[in-house]
Protein backbone atom coordinates (compact mmCIF):
# COMPACT_ATOMS: atom_id res chain seq x y z
CA UNK A 1 0.00 0.00 0.00
CA UNK A 2 1.30 3.43 -1.00
CA UNK A 3 1.21 6.73 0.87
CA UNK A 4 -1.45 8.22 -1.41
CA UNK A 5 -3.80 5.39 -0.45
CA UNK A 6 -3.26 6.06 3.26
CA UNK A 7 -4.47 9.68 3.21
CA UNK A 8 -7.24 10.35 5.70
CA UNK A 9 -9.67 12.82 4.04
CA UNK A 10 -11.34 13.56 7.38
CA UNK A 11 -8.26 15.24 8.87
CA UNK A 12 -8.24 18.98 8.11
CA UNK A 13 -5.15 20.88 7.02
CA UNK A 14 -4.39 24.35 8.32
CA UNK A 15 -3.71 27.47 6.30
CA UNK A 16 -1.68 30.40 7.66
CA UNK A 17 -4.74 32.59 8.22
CA UNK A 18 -6.54 30.04 10.42
CA UNK A 19 -6.60 31.02 14.08
CA UNK A 20 -5.00 29.24 17.02
CA UNK A 21 -8.46 28.72 18.51
CA UNK A 22 -9.76 27.07 15.32
CA UNK A 23 -6.73 24.80 15.13
CA UNK A 24 -7.13 23.68 18.73
CA UNK A 25 -10.84 23.05 18.16
CA UNK A 26 -10.08 20.82 15.16
CA UNK A 27 -7.45 18.92 17.14
CA UNK A 28 -9.94 18.27 19.92
CA UNK A 29 -12.63 17.26 17.44
CA UNK A 30 -10.37 14.75 15.69
CA UNK A 31 -8.54 13.68 18.86
CA UNK A 32 -5.14 14.43 17.38
CA UNK A 33 -2.24 16.50 18.64
CA UNK A 34 -0.76 17.64 15.32
CA UNK A 35 -2.03 19.17 12.07
CA UNK A 36 -0.35 19.90 8.75
CA UNK A 37 0.08 23.53 7.67
CA UNK A 38 -0.28 24.36 3.96
CA UNK A 39 0.10 27.65 2.14
CA UNK A 40 -1.44 27.71 -1.36
CA UNK A 41 -0.93 23.97 -1.67
CA UNK A 42 2.68 24.01 -0.45
CA UNK A 43 3.65 22.10 2.67
CA UNK A 44 4.91 24.39 5.45
CA UNK A 45 5.35 22.03 8.38
CA UNK A 46 3.34 20.65 11.30
CA UNK A 47 1.77 22.53 14.18
CA UNK A 48 1.46 20.77 17.52
CA UNK A 49 -1.08 21.19 20.28
CA UNK A 50 1.70 22.12 22.72
CA UNK A 51 2.94 24.98 20.54
CA UNK A 52 -0.58 26.28 19.98
CA UNK A 53 -1.40 26.12 23.69
CA UNK A 54 1.60 28.38 24.36
CA UNK A 55 0.06 31.09 22.21
CA UNK A 56 -1.54 33.80 24.38
CA UNK A 57 -4.11 34.95 21.83
CA UNK A 58 -6.52 32.38 20.36
CA UNK A 59 -7.21 34.80 17.49
CA UNK A 60 -3.57 34.78 16.46
CA UNK A 61 -3.03 33.33 12.95
CA UNK A 62 -1.30 29.95 13.02
CA UNK A 63 1.07 31.17 10.31
CA UNK A 64 2.81 33.15 13.07
CA UNK A 65 3.35 30.09 15.27
CA UNK A 66 6.55 28.06 15.24
CA UNK A 67 6.14 24.81 13.33
CA UNK A 68 8.01 21.51 13.20
CA UNK A 69 9.01 18.94 10.58
CA UNK A 70 9.21 21.46 7.71
CA UNK A 71 11.52 19.10 5.79
CA UNK A 72 9.85 15.87 6.91
CA UNK A 73 7.16 14.41 4.65
CA UNK A 74 6.52 11.49 2.31
CA UNK A 75 5.98 11.21 -1.43
CA UNK A 76 2.69 9.82 -2.70
CA UNK A 77 4.37 6.70 -4.13
CA UNK A 78 6.26 5.69 -0.98
CA UNK A 79 5.39 2.35 0.60
CA UNK A 80 3.54 1.92 3.87
CA UNK A 81 6.66 0.58 5.59
CA UNK A 82 8.66 3.65 4.57
CA UNK A 83 5.96 5.90 5.98
CA UNK A 84 5.86 3.91 9.20
CA UNK A 85 9.63 4.11 9.57
CA UNK A 86 9.53 7.89 9.17
CA UNK A 87 6.81 8.52 11.77
CA UNK A 88 8.46 6.20 14.28
CA UNK A 89 11.84 7.88 13.78
CA UNK A 90 10.42 11.37 14.33
CA UNK A 91 7.58 10.44 16.73
CA UNK A 92 4.96 12.08 14.54
CA UNK A 93 1.19 11.82 14.85
CA UNK A 94 0.55 12.95 11.27
CA UNK A 95 2.66 13.14 8.12
CA UNK A 96 2.11 15.18 4.97
CA UNK A 97 1.91 13.51 1.55
CA UNK A 98 3.40 15.37 -1.43
CA UNK A 99 2.90 14.68 -5.14
CA UNK A 100 5.44 14.91 -7.97
CA UNK A 101 4.94 18.68 -8.15
CA UNK A 102 5.72 18.84 -4.42
CA UNK A 103 2.18 19.95 -3.65
CA UNK A 104 0.66 18.66 -0.42
CA UNK A 105 -2.24 16.36 -1.34
CA UNK A 106 -3.27 15.23 2.14
CA UNK A 107 -2.45 13.94 5.58
CA UNK A 108 -1.78 10.46 6.96
CA UNK A 109 -2.65 9.88 10.60
CA UNK A 110 -0.52 7.45 12.58
CA UNK A 111 -3.64 5.77 13.97
CA UNK A 112 -4.88 4.92 10.48
CA UNK A 113 -1.36 3.95 9.43
CA UNK A 114 -1.12 1.41 12.25
CA UNK A 115 -4.52 -0.02 11.36
CA UNK A 116 -3.42 -0.56 7.78
CA UNK A 117 -0.11 -2.03 8.93
CA UNK A 118 -1.83 -4.62 11.12
CA UNK A 119 -4.08 -5.55 8.21
CA UNK A 120 -1.04 -5.98 5.96
CA UNK A 121 0.50 -8.30 8.56
CA UNK A 122 -2.69 -10.35 8.75
CA UNK A 123 -3.00 -9.77 12.49
CA UNK A 124 -6.78 -10.06 12.34
CA UNK A 125 -6.64 -13.32 10.40
CA UNK A 126 -7.05 -16.55 12.34
CA UNK A 127 -3.91 -18.64 12.60
CA UNK A 128 -0.82 -19.45 14.61
CA UNK A 129 2.37 -17.44 15.06
CA UNK A 130 5.80 -19.03 14.98
CA UNK A 131 9.05 -17.42 16.12
CA UNK A 132 12.25 -19.01 14.84
CA UNK A 133 15.67 -18.31 16.32
CA UNK A 134 17.96 -18.35 13.33
CA UNK A 135 21.53 -17.63 12.26
CA UNK A 136 21.52 -14.95 9.57
CA UNK A 137 23.81 -16.89 7.29
CA UNK A 138 21.38 -19.82 7.40
CA UNK A 139 18.34 -17.68 6.66
CA UNK A 140 16.46 -18.68 3.52
CA UNK A 141 12.83 -17.66 3.34
CA UNK A 142 12.29 -19.78 0.23
CA UNK A 143 13.48 -22.90 2.05
CA UNK A 144 11.39 -22.15 5.15
CA UNK A 145 8.33 -21.48 2.99
CA UNK A 146 8.82 -24.76 1.15
CA UNK A 147 8.97 -26.71 4.41
CA UNK A 148 5.89 -24.99 5.84
CA UNK A 149 3.85 -25.36 2.66
CA UNK A 150 4.73 -29.07 2.47
CA UNK A 151 2.22 -29.42 5.34
CA UNK A 152 -0.54 -27.63 3.37
CA UNK A 153 -0.09 -24.52 5.50
CA UNK A 154 0.32 -21.02 4.02
CA UNK A 155 2.34 -18.06 5.29
CA UNK A 156 0.15 -14.98 5.72
CA UNK A 157 3.00 -12.64 6.68
CA UNK A 158 6.49 -12.64 8.12
CA UNK A 159 9.19 -10.30 9.36
CA UNK A 160 12.86 -10.75 10.14
CA UNK A 161 14.58 -9.08 13.12
CA UNK A 162 18.33 -8.90 12.71
CA UNK A 163 20.59 -9.88 15.57
CA UNK A 164 22.52 -7.35 17.58
CA UNK A 165 26.17 -6.93 16.58
CA UNK A 166 28.25 -9.92 17.64
CA UNK A 167 25.21 -12.09 18.38
CA UNK A 168 24.50 -13.93 15.09
CA UNK A 169 22.42 -16.64 16.75
CA UNK A 170 19.87 -14.19 18.13
CA UNK A 171 18.10 -13.21 14.89
CA UNK A 172 14.37 -13.87 14.84
CA UNK A 173 11.95 -14.76 12.08
CA UNK A 174 8.30 -14.23 13.03
CA UNK A 175 5.77 -16.01 10.83
CA UNK A 176 1.98 -15.72 10.79
CA UNK A 177 0.29 -18.85 9.40
CA UNK A 178 -3.22 -19.53 8.16
CA UNK A 179 -3.83 -22.47 10.53
CA UNK A 180 -3.91 -22.90 14.29
CA UNK A 181 -2.93 -26.56 14.39
CA UNK A 182 0.73 -26.33 13.39
CA UNK A 183 2.19 -29.32 15.19
CA UNK A 184 3.17 -30.93 11.83
CA UNK A 185 4.84 -27.68 10.73
CA UNK A 186 6.91 -27.52 13.91
CA UNK A 187 7.92 -31.17 13.55
CA UNK A 188 9.06 -30.55 9.96
CA UNK A 189 11.06 -27.42 10.80
CA UNK A 190 12.75 -29.06 13.78
CA UNK A 191 13.57 -32.10 11.67
CA UNK A 192 15.49 -29.82 9.30
CA UNK A 193 17.38 -28.17 12.15
CA UNK A 194 15.36 -25.02 12.74
CA UNK A 195 15.04 -23.82 16.32
CA UNK A 196 11.50 -22.86 17.34
CA UNK A 197 11.79 -20.14 19.96
CA UNK A 198 8.04 -19.87 20.54
CA UNK A 199 4.67 -20.70 19.07
CA UNK A 200 1.30 -19.10 19.74
CA UNK A 201 -1.90 -20.85 18.74
CA UNK A 202 -5.31 -21.75 20.07
CA UNK A 203 -4.61 -25.45 19.55
CA UNK A 204 -2.19 -27.18 21.99
CA UNK A 205 1.26 -27.72 20.48
CA UNK A 206 2.85 -30.87 21.80
CA UNK A 207 6.39 -30.44 20.53
CA UNK A 208 7.01 -27.03 22.13
CA UNK A 209 8.73 -27.15 25.49
CA UNK A 210 6.42 -25.29 27.90
CA UNK A 211 9.29 -23.97 30.03
CA UNK A 212 10.84 -22.44 26.93
CA UNK A 213 7.55 -20.79 25.99
CA UNK A 214 6.99 -19.47 29.52
CA UNK A 215 10.50 -18.02 29.56
CA UNK A 216 9.82 -16.14 26.31
CA UNK A 217 6.54 -14.76 27.63
CA UNK A 218 8.31 -13.52 30.75
CA UNK A 219 10.98 -11.91 28.56
CA UNK A 220 8.41 -10.13 26.37
CA UNK A 221 6.60 -8.81 29.44
CA UNK A 222 9.73 -7.20 30.93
Amino acid sequence: MLAAELIDPMIPTLKPTDTVGQALEWMQEHRIGQLVLMDLGEYRGILTEELLMDAVDEERPVGQIMRLFEQTYVQEDQHLLEVLGLVVQHQMEVVAVLNEERQCIGTISVNELLKQFTQELGVQEGGAILILSINERDYSMSEISRLIESNNVKIISSYFSSAAYGMPDRSRLTIKLNRRDITPVIATLERFGYQIEAAFANTPIESIDQDRLNSLLRYLNT
